[in-house]
């Protein structure tokens, strides 16, 4: 799926002009001086490999875990070459299944603290199956504050469904033990408009997640992947698109049991207690990537590394960054790049959002007609985005930016040095 002609006009609209969102093959990068940057790393590997999960994963493997230690470690010394002692504010630990490799990370935190001038949090995502006590118990002594953990539903038919390597019987153990193990914030993964999937289901499963008394759910549905050309390089067949009704009467009344029971919305996912610091992977504003397939964010570009795993360790290894593809970012499209996250974090506030934009009328424009359409409204130092414009950005989400996301992973997928892309 593509951008349809009206919003690649508004798109282009927006930042100035076309055939700025090219993706070129390239094997080095100039990196810009910054003093601080966030840092995601990931981590690829998985004992088994789930059929609706889209993002780059292999099957675990011991020796080839080993390599890819050295290989982050590496990528780690060349950023610290490049950009010198700089500030790292957080770490967040992505895959795959960061657990599957817990001495090599803890080999890899302990290099970053060495490197850089590191002072802010580590967010790590995991699966039920992956956490017994002595690997909560190892997390925390690595520092790590703030844990996910991929639950998907606390129903045995859909994590059968879905290809979970865990059924539901241990997992209210589980949950318990990581509220125990002392963590900032436990996250809790749920999916809903899974198939065949009724709203009540789908509730049941939030109110069992709150009852145990977890910091934060996150509830997502079947994004566009899975039917996407990622989707069939999965194999994935006889799957259906939820539809656009079971997902919007499923999500307001998802919004609506989570704000009863006291959760507050932080991001169009996200449901906090409010004394629980929220937990997210994608709303940093500045980060640098580590890992095969892992991308970097800095003041006037965007790339991505090679998603693959052997190559990735054979370039880094040698000194090199394993760079594959890379897009210069002006500093109009940075702006709506970040004002994009700040819609998905459903509150805006103002003053950076001038200092951003000064005094474009595009965003003008925008804001009043979402406050005018029941989408956001107005409180004095922000814009807050309601029930109805969460769910829209959403539909953006889905429609639009994954699209972006397929696009770049279908190509990096089938080759590890693609060539050209626009998206």
């Amino acid at each position: 799926m593509r951008f349809d002609a009206p919003l690649r006009i508004l798109r282009d609209r927006l930042v100035g002009g076309s055939g700025k969102f090219v993706l070129e093959a390239r094997r080095h990068v100039t990196l810009p001086a910054v003093q601080a940057a966030d840092l995601y790393i990931h981590i690829p590997f998985c004992r088994s490999l789930c059929p609706y999960c889209p993002y780059n994963r292999v099957l675990y493997d011991a020796s080839l875990s080993d390599r890819y230690t050295g290989a982050l470690l590496c990528e780690i010394d060349s950023f610290r070459e490049a950009l010198g002692p700089i500030d790292i504010g957080s770490v967040y630990v992505g895959g795959g299944t960061p657990t599957t490799m817990l001495a090599g990370l803890g080999s890899v935190l302990e290099r970053i603290r060495s490197r850089f001038a590191y002072k802010g949090s580590i967010a790590v995502e995991s699966i039920p199956s992956d956490l017994d006590r002595d690997t909560l118990r190892a997390l925390a002594e690595l520092g790590v504050s703030q844990l996910s953990i991929g639950v998907q539903s606390f129903d045995d038919r859909y994590l059968k469904l879905i290809g979970r390597p865990y059924r539901s019987g241990g997992l209210d153990r589980v949950i318990r033990d990581a509220l125990a193990a002392g963590f900032e914030t436990v996250n809790v993964d749920l999916m809903f408009a899974l198939p065949g999937q009724a709203t009540a289901e789908a509730l049941a499963d939030l109110d069992r997640a709150i009852d145990l008394g977890v910091d934060q759910v996150t509830m997502y549905p079947l994004f566009t992947f899975p039917y996407s050309a990622a989707g069939r390089h999965l194999h994935l067949r006889g799957v259906k698109f939820p539809s656009f009704r079971s997902r919007r009467v499923m999500y307001r009344a998802l919004h609506d049991r989570a704000s009863s029971r006291g959760l507050r919305r932080s991001s169009v996912w996200g449901f906090n207690r409010d004394e629980g610091a929220p937990f997210s992977s994608v709303t940093r504003e500045r980060f640098i990537g580590l890992g095969a397939g892992s991308a970097t964010y800095l003041p006037g570009i965007f790339y991505f590394n090679t998603f693959s795993v052997p190559e990735y360790v054979r370039v880094s290894s040698s000194g090199e960054l394993p760079v594959a593809l890379a897009m210069r970012m002006s500093v109009l499209m940075e702006a709506w790049y970040w004002l994009y996250w700040r819609l998905y974090e459903t509150a805006i506030q103002k003053q950076p959002l001038d200092l951003h934009f000064h005094d474009n009328g595009d965003v003008r424009r925008m804001l009043w007609l979402a406050r005018a359409l029941g989408f956001a409204t107005d409180e004095g130092d922000a814009w807050r985005l309601t029930e109805r414009g969460a769910f829209w950005i959403h539909l953006l989400q889905n429609h639009a930016v994954l699209n972006y996301i397929d696009s770049v992973w279908t190509a990096a997928m089938r080759a590890p040095w693609p060539g050209r892309i626009r998206l």
